[in-house]
């Protein structure tokens, strides 16, 4: 299957975005030779209320705003525009690209695109007394929040979307249980959307499913992937679809 004169794509990759966000990774994919197999376990629900504006204000009028996903990014812009005079810091490259399309010129932006990529730019080095806005989702990177207020910050958190756990689509899984074993490979870059799929299948189709080679984004994710029964686990670069897909074939962890 995975030899390079094989007709058929090479991997079968699972995407555990939510639905509707597949295209990406997809479309990297199949260039590379391999086809995606869909297995969202949630989908994203913009907020839209009047509480949920007030904090976005709150939080656009902060001296530095994180947002930290293209999600927090499409969500608040459909609340208001996002014109402020906050320092602006996107969690990696797709928010920052979501970010310049919405208007936002500056953004500053990590190499390391985690949490503590986050944590490490030079704009969080003395943020004692200082308002830090942090656009996000209930449970979307807790880590930022405790660690800037353990640095003397004061959090003004603006939860512009949920993720809402869904049913496991009933393609994909006729999907996951047509391919041979050998071929399957899981994109990880949320260790949330990995314990709903994990929750979610029946015996046989978990026991496949730990049977994959997990692609992880970062070491955080590879550490819990192996948790949660995972043996053959790669450490990827980052966690953009290019990135995921070049490390498919590297040795395991």
């Amino acid at each position: 299957m995975h030899d390079s004169l094989s007709t058929g794509p090479r991997w079968y990759v699972i995407s555990l975005r939510p639905r509707g966000q597949h295209q990406r990774l997809r479309d990297v994919a199949r260039r590379a030779g391999h086809a995606v197999i869909a297995l969202s376990p949630l989908r994203i629900v913009m907020r839209d209320d009047a509480a949920t504006r007030a904090a976005l204000r709150d939080a656009l009028a902060s001296d530095i705003v994180v947002f930290t996903s293209p999600n927090a990014v499409a969500a608040a812009k459909a609340l208001q525009p996002l014109s402020t005079r906050a320092v602006v810091v996107a969690l990696g490259d797709g928010t920052a690209q979501a970010l310049r399309r919405a208007g936002v010129r500056e953004v500053a932006r990590p190499t390391r695109m985690d949490s503590d990529g986050v944590l490490a730019l030079p704009v969080f080095d003395a943020v004692d007394g200082r308002r830090i806005g942090l656009v996000t989702a209930p449970g979307g990177r807790d880590r930022l929040a405790p660690a800037l207020h353990a640095r003397g910050a004061r959090i003004v958190r603006a939860d512009v979307y949920v993720r809402e756990p869904c049913g496991l689509p009933r393609t994909g899984l006729r999907a996951l249980r047509g391919v041979d074993d050998g071929a399957l490979a899981i994109a990880l870059s949320s260790g949330e959307a990995l314990d709903l799929a994990v929750g979610q299948l029946e015996p046989a189709d978990l026991a496949r499913l730990r049977r994959a080679r997990v692609v992880a984004a970062s070491e955080r994710l590879v550490e819990h992937a192996r948790r949660l029964g995972f043996d053959d686990v790669v450490l990827a670069d980052g966690p953009r679809p290019a990135q995921l897909v070049a490390a498919l074939n590297r040795p395991q962890r």
